[in-house]
């Protein structure tokens, strides 16, 4: 082969794969489905006030975030739920802080008496976030608290 017919072939297969390296890049910078920074927290009802289990946590999606399912669960229970369950659990409250982030939050308040019935000590959150293009992500551990009596 020519070196004038060799040249301009190699200088396009190269520039070829260079467009292609970078196609690839762009669609794999996408973000994934997302729960980070979540934390929940209990306080006991009192006298004064009823009690309450607090859960807060962002979830990011490149498409945006459409729900966020929550359940709180004992650890002695040893109940491990399943991200089937947690389909129908409890909502959270999502607003919006950017296109691709939402910033959850689940409050459910307890009474005395559903307090009294509450095992003690360390309990886990699950969670099962849903981005608006159908993508969903399941974290059987999203955050831990204590119970306390």
């Amino acid at each position: 082969m020519s070196k004038r017919v060799l040249v301009p072939t190699v200088i396009g297969v190269v520039a070829l794969g260079a467009v292609a390296a970078g196609g690839y890049a762009m669609a794999s910078s996408t973000t994934e489905l997302a729960v980070e920074n979540g934390s929940a927290h209990y306080a006991a009802p009192t006298a004064q006030r009823a009690g309450k289990l607090a859960y807060s946590v962002d979830v990011s999606d490149d498409s945006g975030v459409r729900s966020l399912k929550v359940i709180a669960w004992p650890k002695s229970s040893k109940l491990e739920p399943t991200a089937a369950e947690l389909r129908y659990a409890g909502d959270a409250a999502c607003s919006r802080t950017s296109d691709e982030t939402s910033r959850c939050a689940y409050t459910l308040t307890v009474s005395t008496r559903e307090a009294a019935d509450l095992a003690a000590g360390t309990w886990y959150v699950s969670v099962l976030a849903t981005a608006q293009d159908g993508d969903t992500e399941f974290v059987s551990r999203a955050a831990t608290f204590e119970v306390t009596r």
